[in-house]
């Protein structure tokens, strides 16, 4: 499954009459186009913000702390695109023969998962950020430089600790089983089931917490005292990371969960719909390369922050170490 495998797809589904597939061959050649797309423009637009990022220590706020593990996140997962693309390509050439090894199916998985629910975790940190910046102004030692390394930090080793359990939690079905695990199998289908219970809490309760950081600033910056001339210009650079990380959200991370949880439900028979199995794992390739390509995306968000970033580090809002 595609939680516990991040190469392969299940070859039918379980509990479903034999007939219950669909064609997804077109996947080889989806994939290799799409993730040599997203790596040249990944390296690319994460190699710059990085720099500019590591490079203005002046400006080095809460914001920009956020913004360095969001783009370190995303480079995880551009540096393990060619090892995939370079799997498709091997795939498409022995079709379907060529089988990956053990070592291969972890470290794909890690740096993905890495980049996945890092870039979650760290955009909800920049939406905390935004939320106490404006709605609670007074709350400085929050969005203290110190603060935010330490936040940060914790979060690393909850995404770590989330990329790599995971690997292991697959390794219990046994020392010698195949990258791809089995949904018929009773002790394949638990350990599907748990890792798809970790995977959806990991989603579900940062964007929780992301809708209701930006609806108390949206409502907070739609007061007249937020209308005026002098703030008319930061109000505007912060709706405009509000509604690009909106955006991400909407675009990157909402489909391939919303698939991933009925096409996990359909391949392990608890939701025994052919049709519905049949479009989930149709439309997998496309929202899978949708989550991917976030890595892409975030670097705009620096883009439309760094005013903000510039602005706070020269008033000192949110810049001190102590």
């Amino acid at each position: 499954m595609e939680l516990l495998n991040t190469t392969e797809e299940p070859q039918k589904a379980f509990s479903f009459p034999f007939n219950c597939t669909v064609d997804t061959s077109y996947r080889f050649t989806f994939y290799q186009v799409s993730y040599s797309v997203i790596f040249l423009l990944g390296l690319a637009t994460n190699s710059l913000a990085l720099r500019r990022l590591c490079q203005s220590p002046c400006t080095m706020n809460s914001t920009a702390i956020y913004m360095i593990s969001l783009s370190a996140a995303d480079m995880f997962f551009v540096i393990s695109l060619p090892l995939r693309i370079y799997y498709y390509n091997q795939k498409a050439k022995a079709l379907l023969r060529w089988t990956p090894g053990v070592a291969y199916c972890h470290l794909t998985f890690i740096l993905k998962y890495i980049s996945l629910y890092g870039g979650i975790f760290f955009l909800v940190c920049i939406a905390v950020d935004r939320y106490l910046a404006v709605v609670h102004p007074l709350a400085s030692a929050l969005r203290r430089k110190r603060a935010a390394q330490l936040l940060s930090g914790g979060i690393w080793c909850l995404v770590l600790g989330l990329s790599v359990g995971l690997p292991l939690m697959r390794s219990a079905a046994g020392p010698h089983q195949p990258c791809l695990l089995d949904p018929s199998s009773h002790r394949h289908r638990t350990i599907i089931l748990v890792a798809l219970g970790l995977v959806f809490g990991s989603f579900l309760l940062p964007t929780v917490i992301l809708l209701y950081s930006y609806c108390r600033v949206l409502s907070v910056l739609h007061q007249p005292r937020h209308r005026s001339r002098g703030k008319r210009r930061s109000r505007q650079h912060t709706l405009r990371v509000i509604y690009w990380v909106l955006a991400v959200f909407l675009l990157c991370f909402v489909p391939y969960h919303i698939n991933l949880l009925a096409y996990t439900l359909t391949h392990v028979g608890l939701l025994p719909h052919c049709g519905l199995a049949k479009v989930t794992r149709a439309v997998h390739p496309v929202v899978l390369s949708l989550a991917s390509f976030n890595c892409c995306l975030n670097p705009f968000i620096y883009y439309f922050s760094s005013s903000l970033v510039h602005r706070e580090a020269a008033g000192g809002g949110g810049s001190s170490s102590h």
